[in-house]
């Protein structure tokens, strides 16, 4: 341990550190020779150094030491410009890229008369807005705030979008908080604790530390707080009674000491709002870890009906959830080790019924469905994760990090289903009784090595990366199935089964990255990787024997299957930063060597394929506060063990899925396009986002149904078509100041082409959504709050095989809150959510539901920190389940339970001790 000590010691503060950037007008975009730059202790204000700036308006001081500094620019005629910075072991360098200056008869301009707030800056990638600009009530959490900023928008579940894009992490000072699930930070950390809201794309660890951009970006919020608040403790307890049964129940606790953090919450309820991380699969126990690459795809799995997109209850059903938590992270020994680490337990039931209306197109016409189901669902699960660094100077960063978690799932579900040709002929109908038991057990460990070298620039990394992945399943199936010819009943198939799959994947990657500079502009990047898994599933149906045990395998059900992957990959990639412009070109090549085993059949299938993953990025900026941006990638994605394994599934036994060995894989192409200004002057805000992708030889469904409605699924490569998807959107922000009134619009267009073979014939279907959105906010302190949103939405659908059939149709959505202020403590809130959809073809009536929410709250002690509600959910009695969706192939409509109208009486208490509450005596 002593020698340990030594080793991470921190060292006497460096005279290596460097500032530059350029100088420019915002105006005219030129650049402004012999503006003075002088850089200043931000304690005491002392001059460290000063220059002026080149012809080209560039600006460098080398030779600085740790510290936090001021760096303050002036120029003739223009107003001049303060910033605040820090350098330390971990930033060195200190890029303000393009620094620009306002003329001084511009800031004469009533932005700066009224002595306003600025809002918002655009820094490089990063959208920065000041929460001081925005007036909230007592006790707002930072939701209330995120709901006030321009470009970003909430829905009623918590789930956080913003330029077109889901929000999946919220961090708080750049940490993580409580992993993955957004809405513990953004519904319990008060919003009067907030400096700044920073919106970016965060890389990941490999591309932040090697600066390779490797296309995975999640785009992220960042929650800073302001100085004072980061000493104390906070947090919330919350308790309610409601009609019918309903309840929920709320502690949460946070301590913050300046670098050290402790939270833990509980969380009870039946009433929907559960905050509830339930992201297992594709995201479960990985964090930032990426097990896929190089040349390597582990299935982690699909989501189940409890896992929405969001990670969240998905409205369908009556839930009831338990869920805690604790986290801790710190930083110590001069920030050269620091820990972060989460742990998690919680369970969530959910029962409810399910309607399912489905049209199936094929060549000879439309087949419908309708099936009612009832469900039983049951989750418990325990996940923890860590991450450990250890950076002993300057140069040197060992990053470690360990997830791991187990998950049991039940579920019971009953069905009664009835198909139909066109005519409305019957074919069939399945009574269906299943139920099944899955546990499933992760563990996913990394570590990350980098090490910059003496020459500024060049620098190594190495990373690897393990996953043990399982699952076990059993489950019955019971099936009575009755066909009809002409209207009249046929013949009848009863099925028994006992069903046993054990699935297994593991893998280890390991990736070395080497950058040196060729220039003072450009680097090169070149890695290698190598990377080894295997993945294994083992199917087993059995039939029900004479004695009521399910002895007989079914060898038509049943399939051991198994496939093992060994890769090397070799990369090369460019960056080049010139001025305003940052150019990023290159690309992988991965030679994969698949072998394929089907155990039962004693079959063995060995191929080699050469993956590619070109990469390409420009920025350009045009000046401080607006830019524009072009990012390309591509990827070869194998196909699933799913989608491989040669076994029937029948867990519908109308509708069976087989998997198919002889698959390729598909090429991915993406490009993105966005472009993103804001003036300062008059608070506008304008975004512009374009994507398409292109995915050449996808993974498509060859169905074969026959004239009793029965289908098999079998999955094949479709070499002369591309599958494609495009997503255009357009937000305008700006305040209106006469009437003090926040405003914008937001125009999306979301479509994507599919191909599937149905009957041997290729199918094409289109859909595509057109959204238009107006928003408005206007608040007064200590009077009232409002936020709206409204705007129609069109849909366009078809299929090349019903070209004949429309089923496009028009929608409009609206979302509004209002809160009003009263005297004596008195707070009137309500909000409003509308949904419409039109009839179509396949639907023949119209949807429409008004869910509107109300809470009358009284406010306690002289912080108003204790708050008694009387609230009201669904007052108008109207929140029907509801979800219509075109997929490949299949027109859904689901109508399904979920929670109505109800009242609670609830008593919540927002405890806070912060930074320096009292003035000191004299």
């Amino acid at each position: 341990m002593p020698v340990f000590c030594r080793q991470t010691k921190p060292k006497t503060p460096t005279h290596d550190h460097a500032v530059k950037g350029v100088v420019m007008d915002t105006g005219t975009n030129l650049e402004l020779k012999d503006a003075v730059a002088v850089i200043l202790n931000s304690k005491d204000s002392i001059i460290r150094q000063f220059t002026r700036t080149q012809p080209d308006g560039s600006f460098l001081m080398n030779g600085m030491k740790d510290g936090n500094y001021i760096l303050y620019i002036s120029y003739p005629g223009y107003a001049d410009y303060t910033e605040k910075f820090a350098l330390d072991s971990n930033r060195t360098t200190k890029d303000f890229n393009t620094i620009g200056l306002i003329l001084k008869t511009n800031l004469l301009k009533e932005v700066i008369i009224k002595g306003t707030v600025s809002t918002i800056q655009i820094k490089g990638d990063t959208t920065e807005y000041n929460a001081k600009a925005y007036h909230l009530g007592p006790n707002a959490k930072v939701e209330d705030l995120l709901k006030r900023l321009p470009g970003i928008q909430i829905d009623q579940d918590g789930k956080i979008s913003a330029q077109g894009q889901t929000i999946n992490k919220v961090l708080v000072d750049g940490e993580e908080f409580f992993g993955d699930d957004p809405t513990l930070v953004t519904r319990n950390l008060r919003s009067d604790m907030v400096d700044k809201v920073q919106l970016f794309d965060k890389k990941s660890d490999q591309a932040t530390l090697t600066g390779m951009n490797d296309g995975k970006t999640d785009k992220t919020l960042n929650i800073q707080l302001k100085e004072d608040k980061k000493n104390g403790y906070f947090g919330k307890a919350d308790v309610g009674v409601g009609t019918d049964g309903y309840y929920r129940g709320q502690l949460m606790f946070n301590s913050f000491k300046e670098k050290q953090r402790f939270s833990v919450y509980g969380i009870t309820g039946n009433n929907g709002k559960t905050s509830l991380d339930w992201q297992d699969n594709a995201k479960y126990a990985t964090s930032n870890m990426d097990i896929s690459s190089p040349g390597m795809m582990i299935d982690l799995g699909g989501y189940d009906e409890l896992e929405s997109h969001s990670g969240q209850y998905d409205g369908k059903g009556l839930p009831t959830a338990r869920t805690g938590g604790v986290h801790y992270d710190n930083k110590w020994k001069s920030d050269t080790l620091s820990v972060n680490a989460n742990y998690k337990i919680g369970a969530l039931a959910v029962d409810g019924t399910n309607n399912i209306q489905t049209q199936n197109n094929i060549p000879t016409g439309r087949i419908n469905s309708n099936a009612d189901h009832t469900f039983h669902n049951h989750i418990f699960r325990q996940k923890m994760d860590g991450v450990f660094q250890i950076k002993p100077d300057s140069t040197t960063n060992l990053k470690v990090t360990l997830n791991g978690g187990i998950k049991n799932t039940e579920q019971i579900n009953h069905a009664f289903t009835t198909t139909e040709n066109e005519a409305g002929d019957i074919l069939n109908d399945n009574l269906l009784n299943s139920s099944s038991n899955i546990d499933q057990q992760d563990l996913t460990a990394g570590v990350l090595y980098t090490k910059k070298l003496k020459k500024q620039g060049r620098a190594f990394s190495l990373n690897v990366i393990g996953s043990i992945h399982k699952i076990n399943t059993t489950g019955l199936l019971a099936s009575k199935i009755n066909f009809y010819s002409n209207g009249l009943p046929d013949s009848a198939q009863s099925i028994n089964q006992f069903k046993a799959n054990a699935v297994s994947k593991n893998a280890v990657n390991t990736i070395l990255n080497y950058a040196e500079p060729l220039s003072k502009a450009m680097l090169m990047i070149v890695s290698y990787g190598l990377a080894a898994g295997s993945s294994r599933s083992n199917q087993q149906t059995f039939n029900q024997s004479a004695d009521g045990n399910y002895s007989f395998l079914d060898s038509l059900y049943s399939n051991n299957f198994e496939v093992k992957q060994f890769s090397n990959q070799l990369g090369l990639h460019f960056n080049l930063v010139k001025n305003k412009t940052i150019l990023g070109f290159g690309s992988k090549v991965s030679s994969v060597d698949f072998q394929q085993m089907d155990i039962y059949a004693k079959k063995r299938l060995n191929r080699n394929f050469t993956l590619w993953n070109p990469q390409a990025n420009l920025e350009y900026r045009i000046s401080q506060q607006s830019a524009i941006r072009l990012n390309y990638d591509g990827n070869s994605v194998e196909p699933t063990v799913a989608q491989l394994q040669p076994v029937l599934i029948n867990n519908d036994p109308l509708n069976i899925t087989q998997g198919n060995p002889d698959l390729k894989p598909s090429f991915i192409q993406r490009v993105l396009i966005r472009y993103q200004a804001y003036n300062p002057l008059n608070g506008q805000l304008i975004g512009i986002f374009l994507g398409y992708q292109q995915t050449a030889s996808p993974v498509v469904s060859n169905l074969m149904t026959d004239s009793s409605g029965r289908t098999i699924n079998r999955y094949i490569n479709l070499e002369d078509k591309n599958t494609g998807n495009l997503n255009f959107a357009v937000f305008f922000d700006r305040k209106i100041k006469p009437l003090d009134l926040n405003a914008g619009i937001n125009l999306n267009m979301n479509g994507n082409t599919y191909y599937n073979l149905s009957n041997n014939e290729l199918n094409r279907t289109n859909y595509t959504v057109y959204t238009l959105q107006a928003r408005f906010s206007k608040a007064k302190a200590n009077v009232y709050e409002f936020n709206a949103s409204l705007g129609p939405t069109y849909t366009v659908s078809g299929s090349s095989l019903q070209q004949n059939s429309n089923n496009n149709g028009r929608g409009f959505t609206s979302n509004g809150d209002f809160t009003l202020y009263l005297p004596g403590k008195f707070q009137l809130s309500t909000n409003a959510n509308y949904q419409y959809n039109s009839k179509t073809e396949t639907f023949a009536q119209n949807f429409s539901r008004i869910i509107m929410n109300a809470s009358l709250n009284k406010l306690f002690l002289k912080e108003q920190t204790l708050t008694l509600s009387l609230s009201g959910n669904d007052l108008l009695n109207q929140n029907t389940g509801f979800n219509r969706d075109i997929s490949g192939h299949l027109i859904t409509q689901n109508n399904y339970t979920t929670i109505k109208r109800y009242f609670m009486i609830s008593l919540s208490y927002d405890f806070n001790k912060v930074g320096a509450n009292k003035t000191p005596k004299k």
